[in-house]
């Protein structure tokens, strides 16, 4: 719950906007590097705490990100959900990998093993089909 109030803050705060300035400026305003960014971020930190207080935290910057750019937002929402949806290399992010993190034996090694390359096969699936179906369109 607190995920909620702490994404509100980093908007409110311009923390939100300082990212998003430094993601576009890293990838040189190119809308594509900087979905690759925000889907990138927001896996790391789904696999670290929550996927609703990850998506929570990131959803503003994607949004600042996409208004920086001058493009639709819709890509880097896209980005930031399936990102918090698919974190497989840790069983933090998920509480059904907790869930049977222990009673199946598993070590968190497992999870990393098998996790990381699921994790980036994803992300390269997502990177493929997200800007097919939800294109840069200029706003």
């Amino acid at each position: 719950a607190a995920a909620f109030a702490l994404g509100t803050a980093v908007e409110k705060s311009g923390l939100a906007g300082a990212i998003s300035q430094t993601v576009t400026g890293l990838s040189g305003g190119n809308p594509m590097i900087s979905l690759v960014a925000i889907y990138g971020g927001t896996l790391l930190l789904t696999e670290l705490i929550s996927h609703s207080a990850a998506v929570s935290l990131f959803f503003p910057i994607a949004l600042g990100t996409a208004e920086r750019l001058g493009v639709d937002y819709m890509p880097f929402v896209a980005a930031v959900t399936v990102a918090g949806s698919l974190g497989f290399a840790t069983p933090l992010g998920y509480q059904t990998h907790m869930m049977v993190y222990s009673p199946g034996g598993y070590r968190f090694t497992d999870f990393l093993r098998i996790g990381i390359p699921m994790d980036l096969v994803c992300w390269i699936i997502a990177m493929i089909t997200i800007p097919m179906v939800l294109p840069f369109a200029p706003r």
